[in-house]
């Protein structure tokens, strides 16, 4: 791509400036419709003159043309270069430097024969440097000089002709003749004459001198702002001295018999610490541009190569609308008794059948236990006028040798952590209602009843699965003999999250969290709720959607890299769904899709670090981070060579596609199931137009500066009909679950009166 800034050089085109002449050529080739060309590349003349000279001289680094026009270019440092992201290696940077002078600098050192040449050109005030040296004006300058001395009858006794004062009928071609050794004067009297003059010897030897002055003038000016280049190349590289080459080409610089030299002389004058060489192009810039293209074509190969890879990840909508209609297939399997067994979506009841009325108050504690970290919380409820939360809480991390460990260990370490938590407090040996966040798919009988189904995220403890994790827990409290607990709901973080957001919201009837894993839940009639008697009200269903896709539903839409991680996981085949999704497996696609570019030369210049083959370095919170929008690529190198990941800047821009490409994948994927959700909610209750708020929780949700902008669109596009709010948990779902409990004794109580 490449937008005209401007035309010089007396071109003067309309509706040109300011397009894509790129863009204008393939139209012309298609409009003409016998040839098809691919536009690879678009290079500047003085570009293409240092990268053929380039080719026979490797320290050619500055490229310049004195021609019908002039301008230069040379290799400058990529930490130099505010306009492009990135500090590593150079980058050529095509200067224009025949608009130098443009602003009034040179306004010293124009004389007025330069103001006349720019006063009559097409373009008044602009390219004013390229006026006082290029081919294009050069002889135009003489014949200024000319007139004006034959008008003060200095010069063919004063007298002027139609020729001599029209513009253009002396060329600069005139002046490189003139100024040649033996036959200049001849080569003057013929071309004074051809103007409709009667040269004598002075004025042919006057015009011999006007001629050099100018095209000294010229090559003068030419190497004083070269020398300023290379200058500025010497403190770059801060070497002592400098060698380098410049590529030339343009009509003055090789055919004017003296001003290669006159250019070289003025820059070793004004660079006497430097060695300079200059080698002509002798194939122009069209060959340099041929090896631009050629490099660009071998980068677009390997950019073609690396889509190709990507595109599997890339979701169609018709795709996504697919996978919508798959949830929602799996949710009736598992709501209904019969297929209930076959499901993998479980659609668990939690005997959560009712939200908070603005009645409830006392003391509660909860425990939330979903991950990596365990938090322990004493939560205030408050009614009447003071209606309202208050919340204390202490978080601890869970080690993963408790995780994997045994069942009796890892209650152990929970009650352990609750004791120290009340001793915090300054609550030892106070009784108090407790509500049990356990984030992993249990059967419920009851609402203090939870049998755990299966492990997820990691955790592998022993004599759990089967088991009530309530009664766990309690064997846990007794064996500890120091405090006791009435331990009332045992709930889902997905129905705390739920729970918490609708103390605020009463719309809030669906419960989301993607964080190191994921699930969903949400109010479904009871007429739906097959493995619950009765068929009045709602009840809310845990719905455990990780396991998507664990029948073999979703395998089209997994790729080779969804397979690898799956496949070195804890619990390979299970949870297919969350591994596409969640906090906890996006990182090792991300790092499988990076494995791959490598072996294949695609990234990291085809080297496979020790690092990089490690699984689990690429955490949420990086790719969170590299994706942010005001990280500039120096900071995302910064990131990955932290990861001992050393790369270029190239490199940090593919590495932030494909986390990119990864994200996006995963929010759409949870966005096409939350629409599965809010349009079944909208069914079962006969609207033709569903308001409802859904309550968020996780650290992938939260902290991804683009997963929940791109959650919400592909609801907005999946579900016309609804109009779906996200309400963000503030409170975790910890808070939720002191909520069910806190109505789970109101309900009680009142029972008991």
């Amino acid at each position: 791509q490449s937008i005209l800034v401007t035309w010089t050089k007396g071109f003067k085109c309309s509706s040109v400036e300011g397009r894509d002449v790129v863009s204008m050529l393939r139209k012309s080739i298609k409009k003409r419709g016998d040839f098809d060309i691919d536009i690879v590349a678009v290079v500047n003349d003085t570009v293409g003159t240092m990268m053929t000279c380039g080719y026979d001289d490797h320290n050619c680094e500055v490229g310049l043309i004195v021609g019908t026009g002039t301008n230069a270019c040379y290799m400058e440092e990529m930490r130099h270069i505010d306009l492009v992201e990135g500090d590593e290696g150079r980058m050529c940077i095509n200067m224009e430097w025949g608009a130098f002078g443009d602003d009034g600098v040179l306004n010293d050192i124009r004389t007025e024969f330069d103001r006349e040449i720019d006063m009559g050109s097409l373009n008044p005030g602009k390219q004013l440097f390229e006026k006082m040296i290029s081919g294009m004006y050069m002889g135009e300058l003489v014949r200024l000089i000319l007139v004006k001395m034959a008008k003060e009858g200095l010069l063919f006794g004063g007298r002027l002709t139609p020729d001599l004062l029209t513009t253009g009928h002396f060329e600069t071609r005139f002046v490189s003749a003139i100024e040649k050794e033996k036959e200049g004067l001849q080569k003057a009297h013929e071309i004074l004459s051809k103007l409709g003059l009667e040269p004598s010897h002075e004025d042919c030897l006057a015009t011999l001198r006007i001629c050099q002055i100018v095209s000294t003038r010229s090559a003068s000016l030419c190497g004083a702002t070269l020398a300023a280049v290379l200058r500025r190349i010497k403190d770059n590289k801060g070497v002592e001295r400098l060698r380098s080459t410049v590529g030339v080409d343009g009509s003055v610089y090789k055919k004017h018999p003296h001003f290669a030299r006159r250019l070289h002389k003025t820059v070793r004058k004004l660079l006497p610490d430097c060695e300079i060489r200059f080698i002509r192009s002798e194939d122009g810039s069209g060959k340099g541009a041929a090896m631009v293209t050629a490099v660009a074509y071998r980068l677009a190969a390997q950019h073609k190569a690396r889509q190709k890879i990507l595109e599997p990840l890339k979701l169609s909508h018709e795709q996504l609308l697919e996978v919508k209609e798959r949830m929602r297939i799996e949710m009736e399997k598992g709501l209904g008794k019969e297929t209930h067994e076959e499901a993998t979506v479980k659609m668990l009841p939690t005997y959560v059948c009712s939200t908070p009325d603005g009645t409830e108050k006392g003391d509660f504690l909860a425990l939330d236990l979903g991950g990596t970290n365990f938090r322990v919380l004493l939560v205030r409820v408050r009614n009447g006028m003071r209606r309202g939360v208050e919340m204390h809480n202490k978080i601890y991390s869970i080690p993963v040798e408790i995780m994997q460990g045994t069942g009796e260990e890892l209650f152990d370490h929970i009650v352990h952590c609750i004791s120290d938590f009340l001793e915090y407090m300054g609550m030892k040996g106070v009784s108090l209602p407790l509500g049990f966040t356990f984030s992993f798919p249990c059967q419920q009988n009851n609402l203090d009843e939870g049998i755990l189904l299966k492990w997820t995220k990691g955790f592998k403890a022993t004599g759990c699965e089967g088991e009530d994790v309530v009664g766990l827990l309690k064997e846990a409290i007794h064996r500890r003999e120091e405090f006791d607990l009435d331990v009332v709901a045992v709930v889902n973080d997905t129905v705390g999250t739920m729970m918490t957001c609708g103390y605020e919201d009463p719309y809030c009837e669906v419960g989301l969290i993607v964080g190191t894993g994921s699930n969903a839940c949400y109010m479904e009639e009871m007429r739906n709720v097959e493995l619950v008697e009765g068929d009045e009200g709602r009840m809310c269903v845990n719905m455990e959607w990780g396991a998507f896709g664990d029948s073999g539903c979703l395998d089209d839409f997994r790729t080779e890299f969804d397979l690898a991680v799956d496949e070195l996981s804890l619990n390979p085949g299970k949870q297919r769904f969350e591994k596409m999704i969640s906090g906890m497996y996006l990182g090792e696609i991300v790092r499988n899709i990076l494995m791959d570019f490598t072996k294949r030369g695609l990234l990291f210049r085809g080297r496979i670090s020790e690092r990089l083959k490690t699984r689990g370095i690429f955490e949420t919170k990086f790719l969170s981070q590299i994706e942010s929008d005001c990280l500039a690529l120096l900071q995302v190198r910064s990131i990955l060579q932290h990861l001992g990941l050393e790369s270029t800047c190239d490199d940090s821009i593919i590495v932030k596609e494909v986390c990119t490409v990864v994200a996006r994948r995963a929010a759409q994927l949870c966005g096409a199931g939350m629409a599965a959700v809010v349009d079944k909610i909208r069914e079962n209750r006969g609207l033709d137009f569903l308001k409802i708020t859904v309550g968020v929780d996780g650290t992938l949700y939260k902290l991804h500066p683009h997963f929940s902008t791109v959650m919400h669109e592909t609801v907005k596009q999946l579900s016309p009909k609804c109009e779906v709010t996200f309400l963000q948990s503030e409170d975790g779902s910890g808070k939720g679950a002191a909520l069910i409990t806190a109505v789970a004794c109101r309900i009680r109580e009142a029972g008991q009166r």
